[in-house]
């Protein structure tokens, strides 16, 4: 039940995030998302942290002002998201997984002349969703397998954010072991 709850208050936050335009928030409440659906592993904490992330990413980066019928789309979305809210008051969970599939479909046909570049950001999120329910503990078969990525994609993904994180203890290692590349080189 307190997991409902949970769901209910992301819910009703993306709401008001979208509406503000609150990227920030957005992914806040994707992150939430994914650290609970990393303990229960249900396909629509999953579902929920992609779409938040995906709406997140559009505001973002400004992609919502280039797409004309922005607006028309955030009415729609509103819509699905307050009917999730109402389903899971009424703990059905196969009608709230259904309406979060019913935003995942709606996301691409947003803008016809941006459908490639919207589905693109929407795998791109699933692979960085997938990435962090990884990081919680859960394998890459399983976590690959809940959000219909291939493991490829996600060990890839979870490889370059690896490396990106190496730190060295102290410059001065670097320094040398410069130095001792060139001195090899040479």
């Amino acid at each position: 039940m307190e997991e409902v709850e949970h769901l209910i208050s992301v819910l009703e936050q993306t709401r008001q995030a979208i509406i503000d335009n609150d990227s920030l928030k957005l992914r806040d409440l994707s992150n939430q998302t994914v650290h609970s659906a990393s303990t229960v592993q249900d396909p629509g904490s999953i579902a929920l942290a992609v779409i938040v992330y995906t709406l997140g990413k559009f505001i973002e980066r400004g992609d919502n002002t280039k797409i004309k019928q922005w607006s028309k789309f955030i009415k729609k979305v509103d819509g699905y998201l307050a009917l999730a809210i109402t389903s899971l008051k009424e703990q059905n969970t196969t009608a709230y997984e259904s309406y979060l599939e019913r935003i995942r479909q709606t996301i691409p046909t947003v803008s016809p002349n941006l459908k490639s570049y919207i589905q693109e950001v929407l795998r791109k999120a699933m692979i960085n969703k997938a990435s962090r329910i990884y990081e919680h503990g859960i394998s890459m078969g399983q976590t690959a397998k809940l959000l219909g990525i291939s493991q490829w994609e996600l060990s890839e993904y979870a490889g370059q954010k690896e490396q990106g994180n190496i730190q060295y203890d102290n410059p001065e290692s670097v320094k040398e072991r410069a130095a001792l590349a060139l001195e090899f080189f040479s």
